[in-house]
């Protein structure tokens, strides 16, 4: 499980995927969202810009992210 440390008080789907190195750049996750193929807490999500805060989980392509404060 790969552990993403907030600078802010949230970051943004999209972000989170690059950030975890699971898509290779912008383009590519918000295809990977817009296809249904990542859930955030068990739930499938389509929206980019979705604020992730402490305690989200990230599931993707067989990989988790877990965000914390």
């Amino acid at each position: 499980m790969e552990v993403i440390k907030l600078r802010d008080e949230y970051i943004k789907l999209g972000q989170a995927l690059k950030a975890a190195n699971l898509v290779e750049s912008g383009v590519d996750a918000k295809f990977a969202i817009e296809d249904g193929l990542v859930k955030v807490n068990g739930e499938v999500e389509y929206q980019r810009g979705k604020k992730l805060r402490d305690g989200d989980v990230v599931t993707f392509d067989g990989n988790t992210i877990k965000i914390e404060a």
